[in-house]
C-alpha cells in the first residue's frame, strides 16, 4: 500500500520544517540573522491512465486521467532577504547596514567569508576585527592614542585626536553584494561563503551599485517574527499529526486485508 511510504514523506517533510522553525527560533535575537523558510515539491507521479489517452474506438480521450501522486520531498531550506530592524548601541564601530550587501572579512585560511554583522571590534593590534576575530577587508589600523573614530554612511573612517583639530582618515569600508543572495553558503558565526549559486561577488563603496549604506553606533536585528514561526509551527506539528493517522488508518487497512485472506 502507498499510504504507508506517502505519509512517511509527509512526516519527514513536517520533521524537517520543524527543525527550520526551531532554528529561526533560536537565532531570533542573533544580530543581523535571516530567518529560513523550508520549501517542498510533490514527488514523480505514477501514471495509471494518462491524459489524453484515446479511451474508445470512435476516438474519445480521458480529459484528466489517472495520476497518483508518491508523496513530498524538501527542495530548499532558502533564506529572507527582509533586512531587521536595526537597533542603537551607541558603540562606535557598530555598523548597521541600511539596505543590501555584506561585510567581507578574511579567514584564518585565506579565503574571504561575508556577514551582516556589523558588531566589529578592534584587536590588541588596532585592527578592525568580527566578533570571532577575522579582519574586514580592506585592512584598517586604529592608532593607539586615537581618542574616538567616526564612520560615515559611505564607509569612511575617520579618528579623532586630543592633540589635532582635524580629524585623520584611516580607510574606507566597502561593501559586497552577490547576483543571488539566497545562493551564499552558510558556515555559522554569521558568517557565508561565495557559492556557485550565488555568483561572483561585486565590491563597491556603500551607497553605491545598489549596496546599502552604514549606520555607526547601530546593530541590525534578526529578521525572525516570531508570530509568524509559532503559527507555522503549529500548523507543522498539525500536518505532522495528520500524516501519523494516516500511518495509522493504512496500517489497519492491510491488517483487516490480511485477516480476510
Amino acid at each position: 500500500m502507498r499510504a504507508l511510504t506517502i505519509a512517511a514523506t509527509g512526516m519527514s517533510a513536517q520533521q524537517t520544517r520543524v527543525e527550520v522553525i526551531s532554528n529561526n527560533l533560536a537565532n531570533m535575537s542573533t544580530t543581523g540573522y535571516n530567518a529560513r523558510r523550508a520549501e517542498f515539491a510533490d514527488l514523480h507521479y505514477q501514471q495509471a491512465a494518462r491524459p489524453g489517452t484515446i479511451n474508445a474506438t470512435d476516438g474519445t480521450v480521458l480529459p484528466t486521467g489517472v495520476q497518483l501522486g508518491l508523496g513530498v520531498r524538501p527542495t530548499a531550506v532558502s533564506m529572507s532577504v527582509m533586512q531587521g530592524s536595526s537597533v542603537s548601541t551607541g558603540g562606535e564601530l557598530d555598523l548597521a547596514i541600511e539596505g543590501s550587501g555584506f561585510i567581507e572579512a578574511t579567514l584564518p585560511s585565506g579565503i574571504s567569508a561575508y556577514t551582516r554583522d556589523g558588531g566589529l571590534k578592534r584587536s590588541a593590534d588596532g585592527l578592525i576585527v568580527t566578533s570571532d576575530g577575522h579582519a574586514i577587508v580592506p585592512n584598517i589600523t586604529i592608532p593607539e592614542d586615537a581618542r574616538s573614530i567616526s564612520i560615515n554612511a559611505e564607509g569612511q573612517v575617520f579618528a579623532y585626536f586630543t592633540d589635532r583639530t582635524e580629524p585623520e582618515e584611516l580607510g574606507q569600508i566597502t561593501l559586497t553584494g552577490f547576483a543571488n543572495t539566497k545562493g551564499l553558503e552558510a558556515i555559522g558565526s554569521n558568517l557565508f561563503l561565495e557559492s556557485p549559486a550565488s555568483g561572483s561577488p561585486f565590491t563597491a563603496t556603500p551607497g553605491a551599485d545598489g549596496l546599502g549604506t552604514l549606520r555607526q553606533g547601530y546593530l541590525e536585528e534578526s529578521s525572525v517574527d516570531p508570530v509568524r514561526e509559532i503559527t507555522e509551527l503549529i500548523e507543522a506539528q498539525r500536518g505532522y499529526e495528520l500524516n501519523a493517522k494516516v500511518i495509522s488508518a493504512a496500517d489497519q487497512i492491510l491488517g483487516a486485508t490480511v485477516q480476510i485472506r
